[in-house]
C-alpha cells in the first residue's frame, strides 16, 4: 500500500509526478482512495425496440447496415445506423470522422454505448463509443466502468477519468486481503450487514452492478464517519476522566446575593440547565470545555455572567474574550450595569486602552484586585498575566482561530475552565462532527415577554409604502435599520451601493423630522462608535449600515429593519441581522427587499426566512443549500478530512456512528478488549499531527 506510485505499470516517474502534483497520489494505498465519482453501465445490451426517453445512458448491440458523410464544412457529419432483431438506431458523429469511418465495416456487429438523445421522436446517439463484438463481450461487461475525478493537465497527459480506471484495474489484483486488514470489529459488521473491508474497496471501484457498489459505499462512509466519532469520544472520555481542572466546589455569597436581589429576570428554563451543567462541570475536578450555543437573543450573556461570579465565589479570576471592540465594549457595559450595585470589579483591555489605564490594569490582574476582565485579542498577549484564572469565556467562538484560543490555556497552572459561546446556531450533524469533542449545550428558549419578529418579501416595487410603515413606527418612538449587503470582491462598489441608499433613504426621510446614522467597514472606529452610540441613545431614529452590525449591537427600541437586496445574504447572515431587532417587549418587523429577477436558492432562502424564527431549524436549511465549507479548518487536522461522507446528505449514517462509538466507549474507554484491539490499532496507525483537540 506504500508503494510509490510510480512503480505501478502504466505509470512511470513522469506520469507518477503528475498525479503527485494533481491528485495527491503518491502510493497505491492513494490510488485505492481516489474513489470513482460515477460508474458507467456495460453490464447489459437493451434491445433498440425497448430505447425509452427514461433512460439516460444506453448500450446497444448489432449489425452496422449503412454509413455516409453528409453536409459541408462546419455542417459536416458522419451518419451511421445499426440494426438488431427489433429495430434500427441512428449513431452521429460531428468530430474525428476519418478516424471513425477507419473502424467501420458494414455488416460488422458492434456493441455502441453512450448518451441517448431523441432527434424527430427516432432514438439516436451522437459520439457514441464503438466496440467489435466478440466472444468475450457478446453480453456486455461483467462489471460497472469507473469514472474517475481527473484535471485538465492529466487529460492533456492522457490520464483522463477512463485512463485512471485503467490502473486502478492493474492495482487491484496486486492488493490481497491482507493488505486491508479488517478495522471494525465483528459485532458491527454483523449489525449493519456489511461486506467486508477488502470486498468494499474492489467493489467501490469495480462492482457487479449498482447494490453491490452501495453496499460498499455505505461501509466506507460509515468508517469515515465512525472513527472521527470515536477519535473524539475517546478526546472527550479521557478529558472527563484524566484532565486537570480547577474545582468551584461553593455557591457562595456573591452569587447568591446577585441571584436573589439584583437579577432583573426570571431566567429561562433552558438558562437553568445550562447552569447546572457548567455547575456540575467545574465541581468534578477535571477541566470544563463546554460550547454554549443560544438562538439569538437566548440570553446567554446572563448566563456568562453568572458562571463568573461562581469563579469569583471560589477565588478565582475571569475573562471574556469578544471578537470586536465594539462587542468587548458593549459586553462591558451591560455586565457593569448588572453589577453597578455589587462589590465586584470588573475592567475592560482592548487595543485601544491608554497606556496609564493598561498598566492599572495589568498589575491589578497580577494582584488579583480585578476579578472579572472583559476584552478583545488584547487578553492574550504575553503581557497579560492573571494570579489565578480560573475561567475563560469566548464568545462568538468562530471568530477566533484555534490557536488564539489555545493561548488562553496558558495564563494559568491549571487550565483554566474554558466556556465558548456562539450566537450562531450549529446543525446538530455539524456540532457533532467539528464540536464532538466539546459537551455542548443548547439554549432555545427565548426570555419571556419576547414577541417572535415577524418577516415579510417585498419586491423593490413596493418600496414607497414600506418606507411609509417605516415613518409609522418612528412615529410611535421606534428605530429602523436599513441593511446593504456587502460585495464581496469590490469595496468601491460596497461603498457607492451604500452611498447611493444614504442619499435614497435620506429623501424620505428629510432633517429636521427625522436624524440618521451611518456605519460601514471603511470609518475609523471612533466614528463608527460615534455613530453607533447616537443610534443607541435614540440620537438619531434611523441606522443605514453594511453587515457590520451583525454582531451584538443590542438596541433594544429598534423594531423595524429593512434588508436591501436580501437576495444576496446568506440565510445564517440573514438569521444573525434580524436578531438585531426585536430585543424590546414591542412587535418587530423584518423587511426583506428584492429584485424582481430571484434564483431559486435566493427564493428558498427568503421563504425559510418568513417561515420561521427557529435559528436551528434555518442553520440546518443553510447547511444543506450551502454544504458545509470548510469545517476542518479549525478543527484537529486528519479529524474531518471526508472523501466520501457528507454530514448533510449521510446524517442517518452520521446518528449509526455516533451512537455506537458512544455504546462502545460506555463499555471499553480505552479499547483495551480483544474485540477492540482491531480499533485501537487503526486510529494509533491514523493519527492526527496536531493536538488541537485539548483545545475548545
Amino acid at each position: 500500500m506504500s508503494s510509490p506510485i510510480e512503480y505501478l505499470k502504466g505509470v512511470g516517474p513522469l506520469r507518477g509526478d503528475l498525479l503527485k502534483k494533481e491528485l495527491n497520489i503518491f502510493t497505491f494505498g492513494d490510488l485505492l482512495e481516489h474513489f470513482p465519482y460515477r460508474h458507467l453501465d456495460k453490464t447489459k445490451i437493451t434491445p433498440i425496440a425497448q430505447v425509452n426517453m427514461s433512460m439516460d445512458y444506453v448500450q446497444v448491440a448489432g449489425r452496422l447496415t449503412d454509413f455516409e458523410i453528409v453536409g459541408e464544412r462546419k455542417g459536416k457529419r458522419l451518419i451511421a445506423h445499426i440494426r438488431d432483431n427489433s429495430g434500427t438506431m441512428e449513431l452521429t458523429w460531428f468530430q474525428g470522422i476519418n478516424w471513425v469511418q477507419k473502424m467501420m465495416a458494414i455488416g460488422e456487429e458492434f456493441l455502441v454505448f453512450g448518451k441517448l438523445g431523441f432527434f424527430m421522436g427516432k432514438p439516436q446517439i451522437v459520439h457514441p463509443e464503438l466496440e467489435v463484438r466478440t466472444q468475450a463481450n457478446a453480453v456486455g461487461k461483467s462489471l460497472l466502468e469507473p469514472i474517475y475525478p481527473t484535471t485538465e493537465k492529466l487529460k492533456v497527459r492522457g490520464l483522463n477519468g477512463r485512463s485512471i480506471a485503467k490502473l486502478t484495474a492493474v492495482l487491484l489484483p496486486q492488493i490481497h486481503v491482507k493488505d486491508l486488514p479488517e478495522n471494525l470489529p465483528e459485532s458491527i459488521i454483523k449489525e449493519l450487514k456489511f461486506p467486508s473491508r477488502y470486498e468494499a474497496y474492489c467493489h467501490i471501484h469495480f462492482p457487479a452492478d449498482q447494490s453491490q457498489y452501495d453496499n460498499a459505499l455505505r461501509r466506507l462512509k460509515f468508517e469515515e464517519l465512525f472513527f472521527a466519532q470515536l477519535r473524539m469520544g475517546m478526546i472527550k472520555g479521557n478529558r472527563h476522566r484524566f484532565s486537570k481542572g480547577i474545582v468551584f466546589d461553593k455557591v457562595g455569597d456573591i452569587f447568591n446575593d446577585f441571584y436573589n436581589h439584583h437579577l432583573p429576570f426570571q431566567l429561562t428554563g433552558a438558562q437553568k440547565r445550562v447552569l447546572k451543567e457548567i455547575r456540575q462541570d467545574t465541581a468534578r475536578g477535571h477541566q470544563m470545555n463546554r460550547l454554549l450555543q443560544g438562538d439569538v437573543g437566548s440570553g446567554k450573556t446572563i448566563v456568562a455572567l453568572l458562571t463568573m461570579l461562581l469563579a469569583a465565589d471560589n477565588g478565582y479570576q475571569s475573562c471574556l474574550m469578544a471578537p470586536t471592540e465594539i462587542l468587548a465594549q458593549q459586553h462591558f457595559n451591560s455586565l457593569s450595569k448588572l453589577l453597578s450595585e455589587m462589590n465586584v470589579s470588573i475592567r475592560i483591555l482592548t487595543g485601544s486602552t491608554k497606556k496609564a489605564e493598561r498598566e492599572k490594569i495589568l498589575s491589578g490582574l497580577q494582584s488579583g484586585d480585578i476579578q472579572l476582565l472583559v476584552g478583545t485579542h488584547a487578553l492574550i498577549e504575553g503581557v497579560v498575566q492573571f494570579k489565578n484564572l480560573g475561567l475563560a469565556i469566548v464568545d462568538e467562538q468562530h471568530r477566533f482561530g484555534v490557536a488564539q484560543r489555545a493561548e488562553l490555556q496558558t495564563k494559568a497552572t491549571i487550565p483554566p475552565h474554558v466556556l465558548v459561546m456562539t450566537a450562531t446556531p450549529i446543525p446538530r450533524t455539524m456540532a457533532m462532527t467539528a464540536y464532538g469533542d466539546l459537551d455542548y449545550s443548547v439554549m432555545d428558549e427565548l426570555p419571556p415577554g419576547r414577541k417572535p419578529i415577524t418577516t415579510v418579501h417585498r419586491y423593490e416595487t413596493a418600496r414607497p409604502s414600506i418606507m411609509d410603515f417605516v415613518k409609522q413606527e418612528i412615529a410611535k418612538g421606534r428605530q429602523a435599520y436599513f441593511i446593504y449587503p456587502l460585495i464581496e470582491e469590490s469595496s468601491k462598489l460596497d461603498f457607492e451601493n451604500l452611498m447611493k441608499g444614504y442619499e435614497e433613504v435620506k429623501a424620505f426621510f428629510p432633517e429636521p423630522n427625522y436624524y440618521i446614522s451611518m456605519v460601514h467597514g471603511k470609518q475609523k472606529p471612533e466614528i463608527k462608535d460615534t455613530n453607533m452610540m447616537r443610534f443607541k441613545t435614540n440620537d438619531t431614529q434611523i441606522m443605514v449600515a453594511t453587515t457590520v452590525i451583525e454582531v451584538g449591537v443590542d438596541v433594544p427600541n429598534a423594531s423595524v429593519m429593512v434588508m436591501e437586496s436580501a437576495e444576496r445574504f446568506g440565510l445564517s447572515q440573514l438569521h444573525q441581522l434580524r436578531g438585531r431587532v426585536g430585543r424590546g417587549s414591542e412587535q418587530s418587523f423584518c423587511i426583506l427587499l428584492t429584485g424582481q429577477k430571484l434564483t431559486n436558492d435566493a427564493r428558498e432562502r427568503l421563504k425559510i426566512m418568513c417561515a420561521t424564527n427557529d435559528g436551528f431549524l434555518i442553520a440546518e436549511k443553510d447547511l444543506e443549500l450551502r454544504g458545509p465549507g470548510d469545517i476542518e479548518g479549525t478543527r484537529q487536522s486528519g479529524m474531518l478530512n471526508f472523501k466520501l461522507a457528507s454530514i448533510v446528505q449521510d446524517k442517518d449514517l452520521l446518528e449509526i456512528a455516533k451512537n455506537l462509538s458512544d455504546r462502545l466507549l460506555q463499555d471499553d474507554p480505552d479499547l483495551s478488549s480483544a474485540e477492540n484491539l482491531l480499533l485501537k490499532s487503526y486510529l494509533l496507525l491514523k493519527k492526527g499531527k496536531t493536538e488541537w483537540s485539548r483545545v475548545a
